[in-house]
C-alpha cells in the first residue's frame, strides 16, 4: 500500500483510507449491521489500509465505540482520526467550536475509542461564531498535552482555514470532493498545496455513484443521509449518471470505475489520501485494490474531458 505524509506532521498515512460513517451510523443509514461494521474495519487493516477515519457524531458516538472494538490490540497498526464540534445527544443539536466544548468532545471520543490519544483530530465544522484561531488554538493545546499527534479542520472555507492557520500548523483539511463535486478546486486545493496541508476528500466515490452500479430509477430511503449530499436530488442525479456513463466509456478496459475515481483524486494537487467508505468487507478489499492502479497523463486528460 502506498503512503504519503500527513501534512507537516511527519506521520505517514496510506493513500487509501477507510471512512467509517456506516460503522454504527444508525443516525445516517438504515439497517446498519454493527457486526459487519466491526468486520470491515478489521478487514481494512488486514488489507493494508491503516488510515482510519471516524467522528463522534457518527451514530452519536457508536461509530467510535465500534471502531475502538475493531482495533482492540491493533492500535499501533493504524493512524486513527476522529472529529468533534457537532452537537448531539444531551448536548443538543447544532455546532459548537468553543474550546471548552471541543475539550469535552475529545475526552469523550478517547473514552469511546478506548485509547489515550488519537493521531489526528479535526474540528468537524465551523460553528459560524467562534473565531477559528481560538478553537484551533485549543486543538494545538491538545497536541502539546499529547492527546493528539496532529490537528486538522473539516469543511472549512478559505477564510476559516487561513484564520485557523494563525494558531498553529493545520496538517489536514477534509472536505467534500469527487469527480462529480469539484467546488474545492478553485481556491481550497491551491491553498492547501501552498501550505503543505494534506487534503483528504470525503465522499470520494460520490456516495456510490462512481461505482457505476446505480440505475436511473434508484431512490434513497427516507432516513439515508445521502439525500442531503447534493448528488441525489432528481436533477443532479440524472446529470451525474450522464457523467458516469461517459467515464465508464473512457476508463481503461477491465478496470473498476471506483478504482479510477480514487486514483483520479490522488492525482489532484494536495490530495494525500482518500477515505473511501464501505458497508461490507468485500468493498473494503476492492477499495484497497485501487492502490495498484496507475493512470497515465493521457488517461487523466481523457477522464477530465468527460467531466466538462
Amino acid at each position: 500500500m502506498h503512503s504519503t505524509m500527513l501534512g507537516q506532521s511527519g506521520i505517514p498515512i496510506t493513500t487509501i483510507g477507510l471512512g467509517t460513517n456506516y460503522v454504527g451510523g444508525h443516525n445516517l443509514y438504515e439497517e446498519v449491521d454493527e457486526n459487519a461494521g466491526v468486520a470491515l474495519v478489521q478487514r481494512a487493516v488486514d488489507s493494508g489500509i491503516t488510515f482510519i477515519d471516524t467522528a463522534d457524531v457518527y451514530g452519536t458516538g457508536r461509530s467510535e465505540e465500534l471502531v475502538g472494538k475493531a482495533l482492540a490490540g491493533r492500535r499501533d497498526e493504524v493512524v486513527l482520526a476522529t472529529k468533534g464540534g457537532i452537537l448531539f445527544g444531551e448536548a443538543g443539536s447544532g455546532v459548537d467550536n468553543s474550546p471548552a466544548y471541543l475539550r469535552r468532545a475529545l475526552e469523550a471520543s478517547l473514552k469511546r475509542l478506548g485509547v489515550d490519544h488519537v493521531d489526528l483530530y479535526y474540528i468537524h465544522r465551523w460553528d459560524g461564531k467562534t473565531p477559528p484561531a481560538e478553537s484551533y488554538g485549543e486543538v494545538m493545546r491538545f497536541k502539546d498535552e499529547g492527546l493528539i499527534r496532529a490537528g486538522g479542520v473539516s469543511n472549512f472555507e478559505v477564510p476559516q482555514l487561513q484564520a485557523a492557520m494563525k494558531a498553529g500548523p493545520v496538517d489536514a483539511l477534509q472536505s467534500q470532493y469527487n469527480m462529480l463535486q469539484r467546488d474545492v478546486e478553485a481556491d481550497i486545493l491551491p491553498l492547501c498545496a501552498e501550505n503543505g496541508i494534506a487534503f483528504v476528500p470525503w465522499g470520494p466515490l460520490a456516495y456510490g455513484l462512481l461505482s457505476g452500479k446505480y440505475r436511473r430509477d434508484f431512490t434513497l430511503g427516507e432516513k439515508d443521509w445521502r439525500s442531503r449530499s447534493g448528488a441525489f436530488d432528481a436533477e443532479s442525479y440524472q446529470r451525474n449518471l450522464d457523467v458516469v456513463e461517459r467515464l465508464k466509456d473512457a476508463a481503461p478496459s477491465g478496470v473498476a470505475l471506483a478504482h479510477v475515481a480514487l486514483q483520479w483524486l490522488l492525482s489532484r494537487p494536495a490530495v494525500a489520501s482518500v477515505i473511501a467508505g464501505a458497508k461490507r468487507a468485500d468493498q473494503v478489499e476492492s477499495n484497497a485494490a485501487a492502490d495498484a492502479l496507475t493512470l497515465s497523463d493521457d488517461m487523466l486528460a481523457k477522464l477530465d474531458a468527460c467531466l466538462g
